[in-house]
């Protein structure tokens, strides 16, 4: 396949190549472009792992996960002889010197294989506190001197706070120059999230009603029907907050609540990005429970299943004040948003797995069809993520008859119509790190204007624990208190189905 000429050859280099991530995801991902052309036509994983393992024996490794993750099954079986070919099993210590030395040797010798200085793709699919070690190593060993051919990539959380954050970053700037470090949110690259700059900016009936005149407010939703399962430890140190609001749903409304650029240049986008993070109002620290709202689910039942409550999974302690469940809202001092509320809200052990946007349009000051047996709708933009993924667009129609009755009725774009298999997310920001393009991953300034939105909620809920929990049930909707939040404007919560009156 590899028909792609026009990326340079390169080798790929996965700290963790054995962990959860690797086999889920990352192998999967190379594997489908892969099969797809989008490979560069020289190119090798190495794969590092502290195991003595052998290279076949890491390979069947490899193919097994493939069977269980890849959305290309049928083509595992042809292709799979070529794909392994570039795949490299190494063992290596992430705190030995030696061994950054031993893998300088093996990029060398795939160099002159290429018969070129390849570019190198460093993927750290490790915990955050290796981060620092292994940038120290691959500087002290100048395996990503080369600004203009060497990345890396780094996986969330980036720092625990804004304080932690900037630290992070400044030590990643020891080592590497801001253009080679991608910080990967994978909901950047679903294919609905990406579609929203072109929904916006290549339609000229949207962009003239997207502000504070036409839109009463903003609603992004990600919810999930699962717990922490085997992350409890895990997610005691993290919570919905900085698990998710802080980068997923932060970055999915600076593509909402953008201003226009001026080009699809990774600068200028980004640039736009962290204007919107710092036109965000700061909630006071005494006002945190006026504008924010949390959760802990308990027991509960979901399908006929009964579900254990958070404070019995296994890692958890059982006074935990960790919150599975957050919602906030947020306004943005500009122009274009003045007044307009921004609800966010995510929550694990929720009734259904669900991720969507709601823009709600201002109802009509006047209209010919107010009042008497005429219920007017007002108009719904609601963008699905997942698992639907569609533009809904809700208006007002006569239902046929001999009467003048009004209903809502909704136009749809479906994604699955148009291509039933769309690619991964890791998918498409693995091939934009393979091309050095920066659009889709998150800048330094961003980061820490994300942690700095959040500072005082996490500074509040962190200090003072609520003990209410816990206060909803799996498999609910989340705490009472949610609805209160949206109450206080008449507002309340959109579902990612438009209802629709017959």
């Amino acid at each position: 396949m590899n028909e792609n000429g026009t990326l340079q050859s390169t080798s790929i280099i996965i700290f963790g190549a054995t962990g959860d991530l690797a086999k889920r995801k990352l192998f999967p991902a190379f594997f489908n472009l892969f099969i797809e052309g989008r490979m560069p036509e020289k190119f090798n994983i190495v794969a590092l792992g502290r195991a003595d393992k052998e290279n076949n024996d890491f390979k069947s490794y490899v193919k097994e996960n493939l069977l269980l993750f890849s959305r290309n099954q049928t083509e595992i079986e042809t292709e799979w002889d070529k794909f392994q070919s570039h795949i490299i099993y190494f063992r290596h210590q992430i705190d030995e010197e030696s061994s950054y030395k031993d893998l300088d040797v093996k990029l060398k010798s795939l160099d002159s294989e290429y018969g070129v200085r390849a570019n190198r793709l460093f993927y750290l699919s490790i915990g955050p506190n290796f981060v620092s070690t292994i940038s120290e190593h691959l500087k002290k060993a100048q395996l990503a001197s080369n600004p203009s051919q060497d990345r890396i990539i780094i996986e969330k959380p980036f720092g625990h706070d804004k304080k932690s954050a900037i630290e992070l970053n400044n030590l990643l700037s020891k080592t590497f120059e801001e253009e080679q470090i991608y910080r990967i949110d994978h909901y950047l690259g679903k294919e609905t999230v990406q579609n929203i700059l072109a929904f916006r900016f290549g339609n000229s009936i949207f962009e003239p009603l997207w502000n504070c005149k036409y839109v009463e407010s903003v609603q992004i939703t990600v919810a999930e029907e699962v717990g922490v399962e085997s992350r409890g430890a895990f997610y005691e140190g993290t919570g919905a907050l900085k698990d998710m609001i802080q980068n997923h749903l932060l970055q999915i409304l600076c593509m909402v609540a953008m201003e226009q650029p001026s080009s699809l240049d990774s600068g200028e986008i980004r640039d736009r990005k962290v204007d919107v993070l710092k036109s965000i109002r700061r909630i006071p620290l005494d006002q945190v429970n006026h504008y924010a709202v949390r959760g802990q689910y308990g027991k509960g039942t979901l399908n006929g299943t009964d579900l254990k409550a958070y404070r019995d999974e296994e890692g958890v302690a059982p006074d935990s004040n960790t919150e599975t469940f957050a919602a906030i809202k947020f306004y943005l001092d500009n122009e274009r948003w003045d007044g307009v509320p921004f609800y966010v809200r995510t929550g694990k052990r929720m009734q259904e797995k669900h991720s969507y946007i709601t823009i709600q349009f201002k109802p009509l000051a006047q209209s010919t069809f107010s009042g008497g047996k005429h219920d007017l709708s007002q108009n719904k933009l609601i963008i699905n993520i997942q698992p639907l993924m569609d533009i809904r667009l809700q208006f007002m129609t006569k239902k046929p008859g001999l009467t003048v009755e009004l209903r809502p009725v909704e136009m749809i774009f479906d994604y699955f119509s148009c291509k039933e298999d769309t690619p991964e997310a890791y998918e498409t920001l693995l091939l934009d790190a393979l091309e050095g393009d920066l659009t889709l991953f998150m800048r330094s300034d961003q980061v820490e204007e994300a942690w700095d939105v959040v500072k005082t909620i996490q500074e509040s809920w962190e200090n003072n624990p609520d003990p209410s929990f816990p206060n909803y049930a799996a498999g609910s909707s989340g705490p009472q208190e949610c609805n209160l939040l949206l109450q206080r404007e008449d507002h309340s919560w959109e579902h990612a189905h438009i209802d629709l009156k017959v």
